[in-house]
């Protein structure tokens, strides 16, 4: 059969140059180039959202009214083109309620395995449960204490929406007077009028008695009957004064007495009331106040201002009102206000921390209306600030308070987040929380070794099969280090990818386009090959790949490859080559074909730097890691690898980062398990370099994120126009009043609201999407206004602003991390993760070095092309040149061999993982044959020429 292609012509969205290109269909294709090049605005603003707003254009008018609707693309035509899925980054669930096993789905056939085959167990005791027969029950009610008053209830309806009149005419036809919906009892013969959207609960009330011993026994039995008829097989008995009792002819424990409801799916969900456990709805952590965090520095004292806790801050102010408590306390219990707080003694620090337990102290106050003796029984810090936290209207406030909070587990289900009757339930003498506990890999065998009774295998075997069949998808993507119950928004985007790979490939959809976003993100080469399978299966199945990817082994194991370049922003947009991997090779314009060549290289250093010191940390036991103890060299450039899961965010992110913020920048956070810091001293501040946006408005850009706005403003307001005008630097911010456009206040752009069609965002007509008003575009500098400044790309700025010294540097900077394409004021929304890491480096070269800096960064080559990694190694080079200490978790092999010393962290993922496999010089790593991460260096070393 002949090839068919995706024939795309006059591409021109973003910056691409209206390219024609064809692209074969079937097959597996990687799209590469420069960050910046147009990659993006190829794969996903074109291809994928023509695909998209094909699929659209095919439903009703109704329905694209709650889909909302694509715009076209800026494309000629495109032929050719299958339904197209997207599987990029940016759709995470952050949701705390979200995790691995519920974006997969694979919870759900969970839920449905323990609801249909889980042998259900006493919460209390432990023992099996089984079915209750009528005597029983009568035997149970009739132990209660004698002039008991209680009804039966027959609970009829459980968390169900309606008006349920059906249901309560009935009842009153059949003889019943009263019921009980939702805790509140009514006659039946009055008017009920329930709302239809709210879910209700409904027991109609059987009969109501007294247990006394000569009570008859018949209609005891009758009326347990009459309820279990009613209910099937579910009776509530309502102890007047007392806590109600449940009864189910189905599960019962004989020695507690405790029954519980029938066993559903929704049993087993912790986003659902009827299994989430009560004390945390499910979360399975609550946020608490804690104490390290209100009192950070334990050697000071309270005159010495140790508490740091919103409300308590003037604690050591003569003359407020936390004084005079405190005061009153210590007169009371005989303690000191200027002694460290670690020295009281436990008494003393419960009384402070948890109140006098109703004891009441007198406060001596002065306050505006005069003087006063008060009558106080001392809360405790913990309890006044939760009040507090309460009763605070202010979300700012609330913010503030919650920085001092920590995540704690829920003390009720210990972190399992589903109610004890839930997690009762077994197979395989395992809880669905312990089975979901375990790693993907621990997973797959005890779904294959899983013994059943012939009945449950009868019962279970499809679900069974579906279940097997997810996990091993997972495994095959290469997350077989994950847990199902791990949160998703813990989660790389690399990770979150290969989740929802997974889930296509289980979907087993054919004729599909799928288009990806560097799924080798944070990515172990070792497990590359893993990845690489799970994408051909795809392929295989009869489905289109198109992968924008700057990995090396992805682009060698594709059908064909397109490179987008040469440049990046204006001077990119272009198809520099097309073909497979060996043509590009062989083109000579193309710079991912020299690297991939081996034209040219990233140099490997002739020498390494010297530690000028040590950071040890003692007894690392976050996550997985075991109880490790880890000398960090400073000085000098470190790079932290292993492979997926092995613990390097636990040691870097958890331990070293919020430890070092914590003491050296005075950060409000709780550093992961370890024992102690050793080297603090020869440090002065940490710096966290991540991906996260510069800033969440279109107002934040490159310009106001690294200083350089405030210089150019000061420019402007010193021309003569300006001072003749009597414009100060204000006038040219178009964040305040006076000099922006006051019809689109300083946006540029105005939003209008359509029905079923997308939000449209027109230009706005007064100052034509310039931001600033005409009297402010009036004043130049050097024939250019402020708006055409900010519309310079950095490459364009340099020359403009040659003379100014302070200005120049910060825009040499910008343009020497690889981004003289943007613009100084793109609004920071647009820009990738990639560009956002690179102006945070950048606004970092530009200030003053101390040398005795602590740079963090996690993974800062994702998205980045060669050329720009090369790039980002120089500059990291660069921090470390100047005495700073450079960590870097990386997995990217030419950052490594780089480095001036490793720590590799292994050998496997998750419980596998967690202890220190090899340290030292990329060359002394490379001859460890215990290390992966050693073997992978020693052949990118040996490639060298």
């Amino acid at each position: 059969m002949a090839q068919q292609y995706i024939k795309i012509r006059g591409a021109g969205e973003h910056n691409l140059k209206k390219i024609d290109l064809d692209l074969p269909r079937d097959q597996f294709i990687v799209l590469t180039g420069l960050s910046g090049s147009g990659k993006s605005s190829l794969a996903f603003d074109t291809i994928y959202a023509e695909g998209q707003r094909r699929y659209m254009e095919s439903l009703s008018s109704y329905a694209r009214q709650f889909l909302g609707q694509m715009e076209k693309p800026n494309v000629e035509k495109i032929e050719g083109l299958s339904p197209a899925i997207s599987i990029d980054q940016k759709s995470t669930n952050r949701n705390p309620r979200s995790t691995v096993g519920t974006v997969t789905e694979i919870y759900d056939y969970f839920r449905l395995l323990y609801a249909r085959i889980g042998i259900p167990h006493c919460p209390k005791c432990g023992r099996e449960i089984r079915q209750q027969s009528v005597d029983q029950m009568a035997d149970q009610i009739m132990m209660l204490p004698e002039r008991t008053r209680i009804q039966l209830l027959a609970p009829v309806v459980r968390g169900r929406k309606g008006m349920h009149q059906k249901l309560l005419e009935q009842a009153k036809r059949s003889g019943y007077v009263r019921v009980q919906i939702d805790g509140s009892v009514y006659e039946l013969s009055e008017e009920i009028h329930l709302d239809k959207n709210i879910k209700h609960n409904i027991d109609i009330v059987v009969d109501r008695l007294i247990i006394k011993p000569d009570m008859g026994r018949r209609r005891l039995v009758d009326s347990i009957e009459n309820v279990l008829k009613l209910a099937d097989g579910q009776m509530t008995v309502d102890i007047i004064g007392g806590e109600s009792m449940e009864f189910s002819e189905n599960f019962a424990c004989p020695d507690c007495g405790i029954s519980i409801e029938e066993i559903e799916p929704r049993s087993f969900s912790f986003n659902n009331p009827f299994g989430a456990c009560p004390g945390c709805a499910g979360l399975g952590f609550k946020m608490e106040f804690d104490e390290d965090l209100m009192i950070p520095d334990k050697s000071l004292s309270i005159m010495d201002g140790t508490i740091q806790v919103l409300g308590w801050q003037s604690a050591n102010t003569k003359g407020s009102f936390t004084y005079a408590t405190l005061t009153a306390l210590a007169r009371e219990y005989g303690f000191d206000l200027n002694t460290p707080f670690e020295d009281y003694p436990q008494q003393i620090h419960d009384i402070l921390i948890h109140g006098t337990d109703g004891h009441i102290v007198k406060v001596h106050y002065r306050g505006q209306r005069g003087e006063g003796v008060y009558d106080i029984a001392f809360e405790g810090l913990i309890r006044n600030v939760e009040r507090r936290y309460r009763e605070v209207s202010s979300e700012t406030t609330k913010q503030e308070y919650e920085s001092f909070m920590r995540i704690s587990p829920c003390k009720e289900c210990r972190g399992q987040r589903l109610k004890k009757e839930s997690l009762a339930v077994t197979v395989a003498d395992k809880n669905i929380h312990e089975v979901t506990s375990m790693s993907v890999k621990d997973l797959y065998q005890f779904m294959l070794d899983l013994k059943l009774t012939a009945q449950q295998e009868l019962i279970g075997a499809q679900i069974l099969k579906e279940i097997r069949a997810r996990v091993g998808f997972l495994q095959e993507v290469g997350l077989d280090y994950l847990t199902l119950s791990r949160a998703t928004g813990s989660l790389s985007g690399g990770e979150a990818q290969r989740i929802r790979l997974a889930t296509q490939i289980g979907s087993g959809l054919v004729g599909v386009t799928y288009i990806l976003d560097e799924p080798s993100i944070g990515l172990h080469q070792r497990d590359n090959d893993k990845l690489l399978s799970a994408l051909k299966n795809l392929k295989n199945l009869g489905n289109t790949l198109i992968v924008v990817e700057h990995d090396e082994d992805t682009m060698l194991a594709a059908d064909y490859i397109v490179d987008i370049g040469p440049g990046a922003g204006e001077h990119g947009g272009e198809v520099v080559a097309a073909g497979t991997a060996a043509d590009i090779m062989a083109c000579e314009a193309s710079v991912t074909g020299a690297y991939l060549s081996r034209r040219i290289q990233i140099p490997v250093p002739d020498s390494r730097r010297k530690p000028t010191g040590w950071l040890v940390v003692r007894g690392a036991s976050e996550n997985n890691l075991k109880d490790i103890d880890v000398r960090l060299p400073l000085g000098i450039f470190t790079c932290v690898t292993g492979v997926s899961g092995s613990g390097k965010s636990s040691l870097v992110n958890e331990i070293l980062y919020k430890n070092l913020a914590r003491k050296l920048n005075r950060a409000r956070c709780i550093p992961g398990k370890h024992r102690g810091m050793e080297g603090l001293e020869q440090l002065d501040k940490v710096i966290c370099i991540d991906q996260s946006p510069i800033g969440r408005t279109p107002r934040s850009n490159p310009a106001t994120y690294t200083g350089v706005f405030d210089q150019i403003r000061d420019l402007f307001a010193a021309t003569a126009d300006a001072k003749a005008r009597g414009y100060k630097k204000g006038r040219f911010s178009f964040n305040v009043k006076g000099g922006r456009c006051e019809a689109c206040a300083g946006d540029g752009i105005i939003k209008i609201e359509m029905h079923f069609l997308p939000d449209v965002y027109v230009p706005c007509e007064v100052c034509k999407g310039k931001r600033y008003n005409r009297e402010t575009l009036e004043v130049q500098y050097k024939g250019k206004n402020i708006y055409e400044v900010l519309d310079m790309t950095v490459e364009e700025a340099l020359p403009f602003f040659a003379n100014v010294p302070s200005v120049h540097r910060k825009i040499q900077t910008l343009y020497d991390v690889g981004l003289s394409y943007i613009k100084l004021g793109q609004p920071s929304t647009t820009l990738s993760g990639g560009e956002a890491q690179r102006i945070k480096l950048a606004a970092e070269l530009s200030r003053r070095s101390t040398g005795k800096t602590v740079y963090i960064l996690d993974e800062p080559t994702t998205g980045l092309h060669f050329a720009d990694v090369h790039k980002l190694i120089d500059i990291l080079h660069r921090l470390a040149e100047n005495g700073n200490t450079v960590v870097v978790i990386e997995h990217n092999l030419d950052v490594i061999k780089t480095a001036d010393y490793i720590i590799d962290l292994g050998p496997e993922g998750g419980d596998g993982g967690g202890t220190v496999i090899a340290e030292g010089t990329p060359e002394e790593v490379a001859e460890n044959p215990a290390s992966y991460t050693g073997t992978y260096v020693r052949r990118s070393m040996n490639n060298r020429d």
